[in-house]
């Protein structure tokens, strides 16, 4: 496997369906070894949920949508919230991601918690944003969250076909 350098992002988001589409300036989300994905919406969780044996049994938490202020800012209270990015991702067969939180947010006691974007996974995802400054932390609408670091696999795999796949599309 190989980490994905900005050249090689730049290559792939020419691909027909791109790597990644929606996003809003290349010059500022390619980095030199991954794509930063932008807040797209935050809602809070208003239930718990289930994990089983069996996927039948599943029970996601029901999310409240937030709503940002008039110039696009939202303030957080320390506590934990789902966060949809703008971009919707297009992995290849042979191309798997990490996501891992800009280290501003770190800084700001604020971190992203995210699962494996699975080789041929397509959809505009959603992940854990956790706030553990007991001060809060303000965000503003389209603010690049996340890193996508992409490695690319040994040979092609099967691709990811799970209950996700195309979501938020």
């Amino acid at each position: 496997m190989s980490v994905l350098s900005g050249n090689d992002i730049r290559r792939l988001l020419k691909h027909n369906p791109p790597l990644i589409e929606g996003w809003f300036s290349l010059d500022e989300q390619v980095q030199a070894n991954g794509f930063d994905l932008s807040l797209r919406d935050i809602a809070a969780m208003q239930s718990g949920g289930t994990i089983a044996v069996s996927n039948n049994e599943r029970v996601l938490s029901v999310l409240a949508p937030l709503s940002f202020d008039d110039k696009g800012f939202l303030h957080l209270a320390a506590g934990i919230y789902m966060v949809t990015y703008n971009e919707i991702v297009h992995l290849p067969k042979n191309v798997m991601a990490f996501g891992r939180p800009r280290s501003s947010l770190l800084r700001c006691g604020v971190n992203v918690g995210t699962a494996v974007w699975d080789a041929g996974y397509e959809g505009r995802s959603q992940s854990l944003l956790t706030v553990h400054n007991p001060h809060g932390f303000r965000v503003q609408q389209n603010a690049r969250i996340t890193q996508l670091v992409f490695m690319e696999l040994t040979g092609e795999s099967e691709g990811y076909n799970g209950i996700y796949q195309n979501e938020n599309t």
